[in-house]
């Protein structure tokens, strides 16, 4: 599994870049030419979304370092070195990655685990927040568009196909 992560991080850099460039010039065409109301909300929504996939690629280049530093064998290497600032220490057995939310986890002998603390403490709660901005964003430019439809259907505009 640990191969897949620095493929998922060029995904992930790829979708970013995407996005930025998608919800930048949406945002700019809003603010220097004055576009309708839902593709700057769609592009919000893109810029929203771009930073979403660039923190989860932050997020997976720390999970991807602590895993490194796990497996790492050698004369140092027991305790599990990412482990090693917990008193628990001692009693590592294995770990665990977790990919939502992101976070690497010791595992003791006797059943139990705690995090590692390798991966920031800001990471998950910003990909949770910049997601739901991104989907309310993209939901609310679909609003705008239907209502502004519906506006225009009911004074006789009809909708050109």
């Amino acid at each position: 599994m640990f191969f897949l992560v620095p493929l998922l991080v060029l995904v992930l850099g790829g979708v970013a870049c995407g996005l930025l460039g998608f919800g930048g010039g949406r945002a700019a065409d809003w603010f220097v030419r004055r576009a309708e109301l839902p593709a700057a909300l769609l592009g919000f929504a893109a810029l929203a979304g771009a930073a979403t996939a660039a923190l989860y690629a932050w997020g997976l280049l720390y999970v991807g370092g602590a895993v490194l530093e796990a497996e790492d064998g050698g004369a140092d290497s027991s305790p599990i070195l990412p482990c090693r600032a917990d008193e628990r220490a001692a009693h590592v057995v294995d770990y665990s990655v977790s990919l939502l939310p992101l976070d690497f986890v010791c595992e003791t002998g006797d059943g139990g685990s705690y995090r590692a603390g390798e991966v920031p403490g800001y990471v998950t709660p910003a990909v949770i927040g910049f997601a739901l901005a991104a989907a309310g964003l993209a939901v609310a430019s679909g609003y705008v568009s239907e209502v502004r439809l519906r506006a225009a259907a009911r004074a006789g505009g009809g909708v050109r196909p």
